[in-house]
């Protein structure tokens, strides 16, 4: 018998209008100076005031930082641990996307921790997390990351990223409110939308998968394949927005318990070296990805064929599991994401060495069912770029 381990923190409020258990929650931790870590963006357009203004009102000291910025370099990191040592804070608030989110689990930890960021990082890290941190409550405004169920932060560095992880970066609370999506733009929506359905379609297709984290992730595809083309096409849709909400929520809880694979480890290098966002990375390859393993998992690609809509009834789970490719490709064209590299103006010169980069990740890679060496990652990398669905060769 296996026996997984399952983690399934933090505590969460879930559904329309749950912001306003925010206040609640501050006061088990009488924090007298607290610091919300957002982007610039959400501070423009007067979000974060739905964050801190009752908090302020109620008497406490709060810092908003917004020099943050998407796809965190490792400097950034850096600026803003340093900021939050300088000054005494008693609870960190996330307030964003999945960089903003990482970026307040990074500050609540490491603040009380000596040392850079960068002696802390997954590859080339020579210090352990010891310490808990400061309390921290992260609250997405878009439906994607999964960031706050997860003990992960991702930093870009020079042609790749790397992470910051351990169980003490899991929040303490999160507050996933769908009302906060709102204002989220069409393009960022369907991003972040391809990254959530790419976490729940890769954890159950992992080799750490469990009949618990499959129940989860094939809820989370079925939910955001359902939502996400109206969610994209309009942004006040509440329905659209409230079931994309629960999938990237579930799909974060799957993928975290179960692991992502291949598609999150060859999306690295695109955003390290090419700046492009996570979920567009992830967007572009997932077709590919997931039609060079096909044949690993067939079952489970008739699966998530059912789950994405598709009718497998007179089907073989061969023509099933080719069939959920292309409903895979189809969401992505859909949604207005490029379906090929060429599409990011990204040169065929440059494969080799994303192949070399995408072959470190090695943490990541161990999860596919399919095991992928460098000439699989090469020939994947190939297929985005050409846009043709391509198999191992025998």
């Amino acid at each position: 018998m296996t026996v997984s381990k399952l983690v399934f923190t933090p505590l969460s409020y879930t559904g329309w209008g749950s912001l306003q258990q925010l206040l609640p929650e501050v006061k088990k931790y009488d924090p007298a100076h607290i610091l919300i870590v957002t982007d610039p963006v959400l501070k423009d357009i007067g979000l974060v005031d739905k964050v801190s203004a009752p908090l302020i009102q109620n008497g406490y000291e709060v810092d908003v930082y917004a020099d943050t910025a998407p796809e965190p370099p490792l400097a950034l990191g850096e600026k803003l641990v340093s900021y939050a040592k300088s000054r005494k804070y008693d609870l960190v608030i996330g307030v964003g996307g999945g960089s903003a989110l990482d970026l307040a689990k990074l500050t609540a930890v490491l603040a009380v921790h000596d040392g850079a960021v960068e002696e802390y990082l997954n590859l080339t890290g020579t210090k352990q997390i010891t310490e808990k941190g400061l309390p921290k409550i992260l609250i997405p405004t878009t439906s994607g990351t999964g960031s706050e169920v997860t003990n992960i932060s991702v930093l870009s560095l020079e042609s790749s990223k790397d992470v910051v992880t351990h169980d003490h970066l899991l929040a303490d609370a999160a507050i996933v409110d769908p009302e906060l999506t709102l204002s989220v733009p069409s393009k960022v929506t369907a991003a972040t939308g391809i990254d959530a359905l790419t976490h729940a379609v890769e954890a159950y297709v992992s080799v750490n998968a469990n009949p618990v984290t499959d129940a989860l992730a094939l809820k989370a595809i079925r939910m955001i394949s359902s939502s996400l083309r109206t969610a994209v096409e309009n942004g006040e849709d509440k329905e659209a927005r409230t079931q994309m909400s629960y999938g990237s929520y579930l799909a974060g809880l799957a993928f975290f318990n179960a692991g992502v694979a291949g598609v999150h480890a060859l999306a690295y290098p695109l955003g390290g070296q090419f700046h492009i966002s996570h979920g567009e990375s992830n967007a572009v390859l997932l077709p590919y990805v997931m039609g060079y393993i096909r044949s690993s998992c067939v079952t489970k690609m008739r699966d998530i064929f059912e789950a994405l809509g598709g009718n497998a009834t007179s089907l073989s789970e061969e023509k099933a599991s080719y069939q959920c490719v292309k409903q895979l490709q189809s969401l992505v064209k859909d949604v207005g994401i490029p379906q090929t590299l060429r599409g990011f103006d990204i040169p065929e010169s440059a494969l080799q060495r994303l192949t070399e980069d995408g072959l470190q990740q090695k943490r990541i890679l161990a999860r596919s069912p399919l095991p992928l060496h460098e000439k699989d990652i090469r020939a994947i990398y190939q297929s985005a770029y050409d846009g043709a669905i391509v198999e191992p060769v025998h």
